[in-house]
C-alpha cells in the first residue's frame, strides 16, 4: 500500500478521535460534527472543477468527509470503530453516483 495512503488513514482516525473528544467533553454535538461535515462535502462536491472528474473520483474527493461523518455517528469518548470497518461501511452506504 502506498505510504500517502497509510498516513491519510491515521490522520482520518486521529480526526475522528479529536471530533469525538469534543462531543464527549460537550463542546459540540454529534449534529454540529455532522452540519460542519455535510458543508465540507456540498463544498468539495460543488466545486467547478469536480465537473471534470468522473463519479468515481467524486466519490474519492467526498470518502474522508464521509468516513469521519460515520465514525462520530458510530463513536464514544472511548471507542471509534476501525478504519476499515468504517471504509466498508462508506462503500455499503453511498448511493450510485452519489453526487
Amino acid at each position: 500500500m502506498n505510504t500517502a495512503n497509510l498516513q491519510l488513514q491515521g490522520l482520518l482516525m486521529a480526526i475522528a478521535a479529536v471530533n469525538a473528544m469534543l462531543v464527549a467533553k460537550g463542546l459540540v454535538s454529534t449534529d454540529d460534527i455532522a452540519a460542519s461535515l455535510d458543508l465540507a462535502e456540498q463544498t468539495v462536491l460543488g466545486d467547478y472543477r469536480v465537473d471534470e472528474l468522473d463519479p468515481a473520483q467524486r466519490d474519492a474527493i467526498a470518502f474522508p468527509i464521509r468516513l469521519l461523518r460515520l465514525a462520530s455517528n458510530g463513536s464514544s469518548a472511548n471507542e471509534i470503530m476501525a478504519f476499515s470497518e468504517l471504509a466498508k461501511l462508506v462503500g455499503q452506504t453511498k448511493k450510485t453516483h452519489n453526487d
